[in-house]
């Protein structure tokens, strides 16, 4: 007898993705592999920003932060990018220095954290240590903690800041909420941004809150962990990096132990 073909991990369920406005793609295909759906929700929009003078200061340092893929695609589509050899670049993750690849920058010249996706796991890279009187370029957006940018400062490097993009709020239709109401319990919460989910959180009756904070809630980074556990969810999950690729292995990963159902 053939045997029975066994379903995806992930059938039957789905995940809420946060990502702003048509950044949704690279979830949709990491969940269609499992067997989930993507149901997104889009509570911000990325803006490039011109930036001809202070991307070309920050792109004339030996040292470069860059702290997204999207400050790196900005960058790179104005007529100032001109990466040099020699410099050292530091990202955030796999993203950031995937984009980097794309623009020009060569791999071996890109430094990534190993232990920890966040700023904090970033500034710990040795590169980034002694930095007294050295000018340190940062690509990057508007808003955020500012972290990368107050520590690099403290350490006293003369930092030359791009702002490149930024992050416009959107707000969620109340048709979006009817149809995230409607949804079965049968689904997580991809928690990549809290600057993301603070405006849905905010408009989510406190009925559909007390729903997904029953449901899994995926997080990439130990702040976000406790921040998740602030905000009342009860099963939060840690995936190993913040890649849609890791998020969904980790919640597919405790469904595969029978930890959901």
């Amino acid at each position: 007898m053939p045997r029975p073909v066994s379903r995806p991990i992930l059938h039957g369920w789905y995940v809420l993705s946060l990502r702003p406005l048509r950044e949704h793609g690279a979830i949709r295909r990491q969940a269609a592999r499992r067997g989930a759906r993507c149901v997104a929700v889009s509570t911000l929009e990325l803006e490039a920003l011109p930036a001809s003078a202070a991307l070309g200061k920050a792109l004339a340092c030996a040292r470069i932060v860059v702290t997204s893929p999207a400050a790196v695609r900005a960058a790179a589509a104005q007529p100032g990018w001109r990466p040099r050899r020699g410099q050292a670049w530091f990202a955030l993750g796999e993203g950031s220095a995937r984009a980097l690849g794309r623009a020009g920058v060569a791999p071996t010249q890109v430094a990534l954290p190993t232990d920890g996706h966040d700023s904090e796991a970033l500034l710990a890279l040795p590169g980034l240590h002694d930095v007294r009187g050295a000018a340190v370029g940062l690509l990057t957006a508007p808003g955020g903690r500012g972290v990368i940018a107050r520590q690099l400062q403290q350490r006293g490097a003369r930092l030359c800041v791009a702002e490149v993009y930024r992050r416009l709020p959107r707000v969620v239709a109340p048709s979006r909420l009817r149809a995230l109401a409607a949804l079965d319990d049968h689904g997580a919460l991809l928690f990549t941004s809290d600057e993301a989910l603070a405006p849905l959180w905010r408009v989510l009756p406190a009925t559909e809150r007390a729903r997904w904070q029953a449901r899994p809630c995926v997080v990439a980074s130990d702040r976000l962990a406790a921040r998740a556990r602030a905000l009342g969810f009860r099963h939060v999950l840690r995936a190993a990096g913040p890649s849609p690729a890791e998020l969904l292995d980790a919640l597919a990963a405790h469904v595969r132990h029978g930890r959901f159902r």
